[in-house]
């Protein structure tokens, strides 16, 4: 790796981390770049050297050509490395780099605008007889042609935007009603996330299982591919869990896949490493058609790392660099099997809305076969100016379910505080039989997510929450005493805090909620005592480490009745504490619930955000009137976009305009009565 001493590159969070381990491992020196919302992650601080790109909106940091360059040129930087988003599919900037004499590592601008426009790209694949979904895709197509042809296509179709991926503006249309409303939303995503509005449509193949295949091609016309991942189980055609290999094909169809993703390769005469994305009807295993082609490195390369053996960073570094690829299709052998999930900051339970905030601690799992690409660690800042993907946690196993039991307990030896994640989700969905047992398609989530146990706060759970508050509590005195002890030497029962009195002592009182749980815990001392609303006090026992910290961390030893359990534990200034239970972070606060808040905010006049984002869309004027489910305005956060809608009818009163930023709870707009 001679030719390389300086490497850019141009991402954040996991993916940047990740890509410094391998630079390091090769002896390359790495640059990091950062926005204002970065200049605390730990990809800088990783970094041998790292730059300011500008403030937190990507386009005027992570997104700016311009920026970017420079700081490769400050650096004496030789290569650039996009990683996954961003500028990785940008044929303008690979263009760039190359006119600045600085190498991208990725392919060629021809072929990043070939695959990059997913209508050129099935024109181009089906002249080498790769097959791909029937649709209307051609340039330029305007809303009216696109639902004039959606009846040729046959329902249910896909709307696609041609530009882009990861989900972003594609929605699935069961019938003609829907469809231009699913339309005009699927041009504002696409334009958001993409800068392109260009949309075509495929007819929706009913119980899909979506099979990708990774190639490797170097410069010299060596085109390898290293087996497919099994990417299926998705939400809002995000995928959330991958898998190699597929638990779906056998070795004929594994081989002609594996080909024809090769065909597509060098139907643009790829350099790189890249994926190619196939649909594969559930109930015909043996047939497959392409989607797309990603440019770039995929969030799920790991598990293919870790059922081949190599680094796949690093192969891209050697291709950039000129070498030829040191081993050929024959060599290529998948070892055992590989899951991984991804870990987002958002809560399942409101929808996949997204949450973030300052992460308190986190807490990675241990363990043989395990890896985690992460960029978290405490203290960490987590703004929704960017993706909600907060990690990667992967299990390798000899073979399938040994990952998945693997992957399971690797999750439930995860926590991270202080936000909503979805690693309760994750779990559950692993466990689930059709899961298990490799039964998968693309809609299975949808299907399941109401039928999932996710978990409430057991009493137990409450009562050791109660047990570390007051052993915090009881710290915090004992240290408020000894700093006046000098300035207040007054002595005996009156200066006490701990509920002393003539008789028996009385039991501290907690009255704590978590989320829309509720319950009062009564603790004694000495001896130490616990009971959970009416029930009766039984031993216990705590052992509490917070840490000296404005906002405590460490581990608590609780005993319940005794049965005595150790688990990773934040406390925040407030009463709030979080504890990881049973593998979920559960947060309780001495805060009473206000009982019956929630069904009154199901009728709500006032329409708020769930979360803070940028208002992209108002359905309706000032003064309209409008029915209990009408669209009022559509917010956009971390790239989706969510609608929201009213809750009664009546007179709308708009309170924000298309472009103003809103806050979690930020009132968009009020609803008052017809006759008001």
């Amino acid at each position: 790796m001679a030719t390389f001493d300086t490497v850019l590159i141009a991402n954040r969070g996991e993916i940047a981390v990740r890509i410094i381990r391998t630079l390091r491992a090769l002896g390359i020196r790495s640059v990091a770049v950062y926005s204002d919302a970065d200049a605390g992650a730990r990809h800088v601080r990783l970094a041998d050297a790292a730059v300011r790109l500008g403030p937190a909106a990507a386009g005027e940091s992570y997104l700016s050509i311009d920026r970017v360059l420079d700081a490769a040129r400050q650096t004496g930087a030789q290569a650039i490395h996009p990683g996954f988003g961003f500028l990785a599919e940008n044929a303008a900037f690979a263009r760039a780099c190359a006119d600045a004499g600085i190498v991208f590592i990725g392919p060629s601008p021809e072929a990043i605008e070939v695959m990059g426009d997913k209508i050129s790209a099935k024109q181009t694949v089906e002249q080498r007889s790769v097959p791909t979904v029937p649709g209307l895709a051609r340039p330029g197509l305007s809303d009216d042609e696109l639902i004039a042809g959606a009846e040729g296509v046959g329902y249910p179709v896909l709307i696609k935007p041609s530009a882009g991926g990861g989900g972003k503006g594609m929605h699935v249309v069961e019938e003609a009603s829907g469809l231009a409303a699913a339309v005009a939303a699927a041009r504002r995503e696409a334009a958001a996330s993409f800068g392109d509005d260009t949309l075509f449509l495929e007819r929706y193949v009913t119980s899909p299982r979506h099979i990708e295949v990774q190639i490797l091609a170097d410069a010299h016309g060596n085109v390898v591919h290293l087996g497919e991942r099994e990417c299926s189980l998705q939400r809002r055609h995000q995928k959330v869990v991958e898998e190699a290999p597929s638990p779906l094909l056998d070795a004929e169809t594994r081989a002609r896949i594996g080909e024809a993703a090769c065909e597509t390769a060098r139907s643009v005469g790829y350099v790189g490493a890249g994926t190619v994305e196939f649909i594969v009807p559930g109930d015909e295993p043996d047939q497959f058609f392409f989607m797309e082609m990603n440019t770039r490195l995929q969030v799920e390369h790991p598990v293919t790392e870790m059922v081949t053996g190599l680094d796949l960073v690093e192969q891209q570094l050697r291709i950039a660099a000129g070498e030829h690829l040191a081993f050929t299709q024959d060599d290529v052998t998948l070892d055992g099997h590989a899951i991984e999930v991804r870990v987002y900051a958002e809560d399942p339970r409101t929808g996949f809305l997204p949450t973030g905030g300052r992460v308190l601690r986190v807490v990675h799992p241990p363990g043989e076969g395990i890896r985690v690409d992460t960029a978290l660690e405490d203290g960490l800042d987590v703004s929704t100016d960017y993706d909600p993907m907060l990690a990667k946690i992967i299990a390798w196993g000899p073979d399938r379910d040994a990952a998945r039991r693997r992957l399971v307990r690797a999750i439930e030896d995860t926590a991270i505080f202080g936000f909503e994640t979805n690693l309760a989700f994750l779990r559950l969905l692993l466990q689930r039989p059709d899961v298990a047992a490799g039964d998968l398609d693309t809609g299975l989530i949808a299907r399941v997510f109401d039928d999932l146990p996710f978990p409430e706060v057991s009493d137990r759970t409450f009562a050791e929450a109660a047990l570390v508050r007051q052993a915090l509590d009881a710290s915090a005195h004992a240290d408020e005493a000894r700093a006046g002890a000098s300035r207040a030497p007054a002595t005996g029962p009156w200066v006490r805090a701990d509920g002393w009195r003539l008789g028996d002592r009385a039991p501290s009182v907690y009255d704590l909620v978590s989320g829309t749980q509720t319950a009062r815990v009564r603790v004694w001392a000495d001896p130490l005592r616990v009971a959970v609303g009416d029930g009766d006090a039984v031993p216990a026992s705590v052992r509490a480490d917070p840490g000296t910290a404005s906002v405590g961390v460490g581990t608590a030893s609780v005993g319940v009745g005794g049965l005595v359990r150790t688990f990773p534990v934040a406390a925040e200034p407030g009463g709030i504490l979080w504890l990881s239970a049973d593998g979920d972070a559960v947060r309780v606060s001495e805060a009473v619930a206000e009982h019956g808040a929630d069904a009154a905010a199901d009728a709500s006049p006032t329409v708020v955000s769930p979360l803070p984002g940028t208002v992209v869309m108002v359905a309706v004027a000032d003064g309209a009137a409008v029915e209990v489910g009408d669209p009022v305005v559509a917010v956009e956060a971390m790239k989706m976009e969510h609608v929201l809608r009213a809750a009664v009818a009546g007179i709308v009163r708009l309170g924000v305009a298309v472009g103003d930023q809103v806050s979690r709870g930020g009132v968009v707009a009020t609803i008052e009565g017809e006759d008001a």
